[in-house]
């Protein structure tokens, strides 16, 4: 077991996902590594309502069974990867949803980010990276686009080209570096304590 936990996310749960098939393909991949375990964290399964807590979520005073659930969820991770289709020029509404609901459990961690859409879910990237910045997230600059006209067959059947071999090794070893280089940040901070 490695000494580093890292989350891929899965930030779609529209019926018929492409999502789904994205993500996986990130999951074999970094199960090949020996650095992080990794673990896929399908948003489906933790069915977060318009964000219903009354107190700011820098407090960290989650009111809500599933808020207190999706925080213990989160906090158990050093570092993400955010799968993310693009929809309007953005993230999904229920990754942002999912994000916004805490904070302190993301804040000194690493993340990059896999996307998909029409021009390769570039947009929502950009803001997820502002996102990241605004919660202390350290986000790598490698990242993986997947277009859904030349990486999915009839816009459905996820097929990416080899290049993207090469291109999420790099991925991995910068998020792997980062998300161990934050764990020892926080180890300090809690010593500092």
């Amino acid at each position: 077991m490695a000494d580093l936990k890292i989350a891929i996310i899965l930030g779609s749960t529209r019926p018929g996902r492409n999502g789904a098939a994205v993500a996986d393909w990130v999951l074999e991949r970094a199960q090949q590594r020996t650095a992080a375990d990794y673990e896929l964290v399908d948003l489906a399964d933790f069915p977060l309502p318009p964000l219903d807590e009354a107190m700011p979520p820098a407090f960290g005073q989650y009111a809500g069974e599933h808020t207190k659930q999706w925080a213990a969820k989160i906090a158990s991770f050093d570092g993400f990867v955010f799968v993310t289709p693009e929809y309007n020029h953005s993230t999904s509404g229920v990754l942002k949803n999912a994000i916004d609901y805490i904070y302190n459990e993301w804040t000194n961690k690493a993340a990059a980010f896999v996307s998909y859409g029409s021009l390769g879910g570039a947009r929502a990237i950009e803001h997820l990276r502002a996102i990241s910045s605004e919660l202390q997230i350290a986000h790598v600059r490698q990242q993986l686009s997947f277009s859904l006209f030349s990486d999915f067959k009839n816009f459905s059947e996820f097929a990416p080209g080899p290049q993207f071999e090469d291109w999420a090794t790099t991925l991995f070893d910068q998020l792997e570096s980062w998300t161990a280089a934050l764990k020892s940040v926080r180890a300090a901070q809690l010593v500092a304590a």
